[in-house]
């Protein structure tokens, strides 16, 4: 694995030429946006799954958490909550993954959360791209009707357009690998 700084510089490579598209888009916020950062491309990406792991459990090293699991409201942070959990296997302390459904299970055990999670426990919430908070604050409100304890909100993309701010209101610590601004500069 790269240094820590070549690392992310490849991350946002990564994401600008395989996620930043240009064009008309309406965000899932309802806002309109002439950039959509589709994450999902690079998340899912095996390069983009290694170096999000790494650069996601320093940063969550580097804030001072302690979680027990990370995990967000699917679909956007499942593979970062994976490419964590991915990172940490085989270190003293590892981290979990777990997944927010979008609305309780029907059948079955009847699950809102799925995966590596137990009431009590400290987690992290994850993201890919964070536009508004709305579904980081989801996924806390269900974490914390569970019995979970949030440490923090770790995204991929800060969009720059209040969200981290929303968040913050709310009580939470936000860290991001990167933002959108950096996504869109020239590289000269």
């Amino acid at each position: 694995m790269p240094s820590a700084p070549a690392a992310r510089e490849r991350l946002v490579a990564l994401l600008k030429t395989r996620s930043v598209l240009h064009g008309d888009f309406v965000l899932a916020s309802g806002r309109r946006s002439p950039h959509y950062v589709d994450c999902r491309r690079t998340t899912m990406h095996a390069e983009g799954l290694a170096l999000i792991g790494e650069l996601g459990r320093a940063a969550i090293q580097d804030a001072g958490w302690a979680p027990r699991a990370v995990g967000g409201l699917t679909l956007g942070a499942d593979p970062v909550a994976y490419a964590i959990a991915r990172a940490t296997a085989g270190s003293p302390s590892p981290i979990h993954a777990f997944t927010v459904r979008k609305a309780p299970k029907t059948h079955g055990a009847a699950r809102r959360i799925e995966g590596c999670f137990e009431p009590g426990d400290p987690v992290v919430v994850v993201e890919d791209v964070v536009t508004t908070g709305a579904s980081a604050l989801e996924a806390a409100a269900v974490i914390r009707e569970t019995g979970g304890r949030v440490c923090g909100i770790l995204a991929v993309v800060d969009r720059e357009e209040g969200g981290r701010e929303a968040l913050e209101r709310e009580g939470f610590s936000v860290r991001a690998l990167c933002r959108l601004r950096e996504l869109l500069a020239d590289p000269g």
